[in-house]
């Protein structure tokens, strides 16, 4: 869907049942004209019907030996699907994939190294967010397809209400100034549950620390340090601002849903919130703006979780030379600038946020992608999102539990669960 962050997080079960990716074309995809089809697999909105006419039209007189053939895929189940897909000897050519999923199918010996196709395609100012974790023990296996981000969906009327300029809102400090003006009068400043993780990881991004690092070979749960206590620290301080469930997510209740009862002037959230919060309450239509998540200075704005897509070629694939065509093509300038426009989302590179300068939310999430980051970049990690000892870890120090004591534990539980396969 439009602004689906990926995790990542399931773990991918290698099956010996390979019809699932029977629909692509692989064997037969020689035209016997001298023509040669390229199978490419993208996941649902990642493109609309429109934009993939116009594409593949317009690759197809700029390529006139190849063709292109994009299936469609559904979210739901892709990562078993794709794992069919590696292990077979009839994959497609090119596979979108969540951008922290690559290092799952580059551990498995199923995509191609790309690294030495970076200048061609535009390496030097990939977002990180997306660059990092499409590569895996020192080569680059995914590239960078398209970004997004969280930002601070707010209300125009309740910020000019209580006097509060949303323009002004550049460090953590004026954030939370802000939202205890706003926290008056019966509004919630801000409506933050109490396990929103990718939120935290953000704030400990910000403090220099990490959720886990790699020492050795092996990795460990890192957040006792004193930098993710710190951006603990914050989360607490910002979470006390408003009357979010301390023991839940943003999912329960849905807090587009919680937003749209009429009382909340902040959530942290993709763009997309926006609409979904208006659709439940149509009279905040027009009311609601967006600004990028504060970093710790007014230079250098929070860091984000930057989810999204890379694209891969399968070590399989019977057509690789024209699959990386068909990456740089779509990946490039032109079809970046007007993919960020149609879809409203992050183009893969610094220097093109410029193209979605006119909408307001993607042009937030541009902001903030410029100092995006990824969960830390290993196959283990699928594990941690499965068990999940963040959310647990910061339900237990909202709720008066000791900070440090507790965050000793979660990387004792991050630890076991990343290195439970070595």
């Amino acid at each position: 869907m439009k602004y689906r962050l990926l995790a990542g997080g399931s773990v991918l079960v290698l099956t010996a049942v390979l019809s699932a990716c029977s629909s692509s074309s692989g064997s037969d995809s020689g035209n016997g004209d001298g023509r040669t089809t390229v199978d490419v697999w993208l996941m649902r909105d990642s493109v609309s019907a429109q934009f993939q006419k116009e594409f593949t039209a317009d690759f197809e007189k700029r390529h006139p030996t190849i063709d292109v053939k994009i299936q469609i895929q559904e979210w739901d189940g892709i990562g078993q699907k794709i794992t069919a897909a590696l292990a077979s000897n009839d994959a497609p050519d090119v596979i979108e994939a969540g951008n922290t999923q690559v290092a799952q199918f580059a551990e498995s010996g199923g995509l191609l190294d790309l690294s030495d196709r970076e200048d061609e395609l535009d390496g030097e100012d990939w977002l990180s967010g997306l660059a990092e974790p499409g590569s895996y023990e020192g080569k680059q296996y995914g590239i960078p397809y398209y970004a997004a981000n969280r930002v601070v969906i707010y209300r125009t009327d309740l910020f000019e209400k209580a006097g509060v300029d949303a323009a002004g809102i550049k460090t953590r400090e004026q954030w939370i100034d802000a939202t205890a003006e706003l926290n008056k009068g019966g509004t919630q400043g801000i409506y933050l549950p109490g396990q929103m993780w990718y939120a935290l990881a953000g704030f400990i991004w910000d403090e220099g620390g990490d959720l886990a690092a790699e020492s050795g070979g092996k990795w460990s749960g890192a957040l006792d340090t004193p930098e993710a206590l710190r951006g603990m620290a914050f989360y607490e301080e910002l979470q006390a601002l408003g009357k979010g469930p301390k023991d839940s997510d943003e999912d329960d209740p849905p807090q587009a849903e919680v937003m749209a009862q009429g009382q909340v002037a902040q959530v942290i959230s993709t763009p997309g919130g926006a609409n979904v919060i208006a659709e439940n309450n149509p009279e905040l239509k027009g009311k609601l703006a967006f600004f990028p998540i504060p970093g710790k200075t007014a230079d250098t704005p929070g860091a984000v979780f930057t989810g999204g897509s890379d694209l891969v070629v399968p070590a399989a694939a019977a057509h690789p030379d024209e699959a990386v065509t068909f990456i740089k093509e779509l990946t490039g300038d032109t079809w970046q600038k007007k993919l960020a426009v149609a879809m409203s989302y992050v183009p893969n590179r610094t220097s093109l946020a410029s193209a979605v300068a006119d909408d307001p939310g993607a042009a937030a999430m541009a902001v903030g992608a410029a100092n995006g980051h990824a969960t830390p970049n290993t196959p283990g990690w699928a594990a941690v999102e499965a068990e999940n000892p963040i959310k647990d870890y910061m339900t237990a120090v909202l709720t008066g539990d000791d900070p440090a004591k507790e965050a000793a534990k979660a990387s004792q539980d991050i630890t076991r669960a990343m290195n439970a396969g070595s």
